[in-house]
């Protein structure tokens, strides 16, 4: 399975809440909800919306898959709710138990094996496993060097500092663009894979 990266992202490398206050106010986090007035459902939302059409599943971090099974299992009759709530997902977690589970077709990877379940996943034949969010887990996967494509929805705006998807450890990975839309609010979707 191919992995696919797929994050709102501001032009300082922040991916921090871009949801909504009070998603991640981690580090005091001030600015949560910021993407919103750069979303437009054609350029940005189709992004998404392709992404989650070739995905074969979907892998999280726990605290963004808390976030989403929050949000989307009471959304139906919207093709991209019905999608999210019915692909497959993997959550990878520590604390939470097979009971935590309650959003639909979920299953848990143990944070300590995680890199190697993920290994596994990778190798097998299928679609696309499609990460959103979770920028510890995405860390690790740019790390690990388990990343196939890097979708980057960038928005015209800094932050001042918040999560970052970018390993901090001094590694060279070089990247070539292979897609690039703009949207009418100047948010540039720009896909990458890892340079040859």
């Amino acid at each position: 399975m191919r992995i696919v990266i797929t994050e709102f992202i501001s032009l300082d490398g922040v991916v921090q809440a871009p949801g909504g206050q009070g998603e991640d106010d981690d580090g005091d986090f001030a600015h949560g909800g910021w993407s919103h007035p750069f979303f437009d459902p054609e350029v940005v939302g189709g992004s998404f919306t392709e992404a989650l059409e070739n995905a074969e599943a979907l892998l999280f971090g726990r605290r963004t898959w808390q976030t989403m099974a929050a949000a989307w299992p009471g959304r139906t009759g919207d093709p991209f709710a019905d999608r999210m709530n019915s692909v497959p997902k993997y959550v990878v977690s520590q604390t939470l138990g097979e009971g935590d589970l309650t959003w639909h077709n979920t299953t848990r990877i143990d944070g300590g094996k995680a890199v190697a379940r993920i290994r596994e996943l990778h190798e097998a034949e299928g679609g696309d496993l499609v990460v959103m969010g979770s920028p510890t887990l995405v860390r690790t996967l740019l790390s690990e060097g388990l990343v196939d494509e890097l979708r980057l929805m960038v928005m015209p705006v800094l932050l001042g500092g918040g999560k970052s998807i970018f390993p901090a450890d001094g590694g060279l990975r070089p990247l070539e663009l292979v897609s690039t839309a703009i949207s009418p609010a100047g948010v540039h979707v720009c896909t990458y894979r890892p340079a040859a």
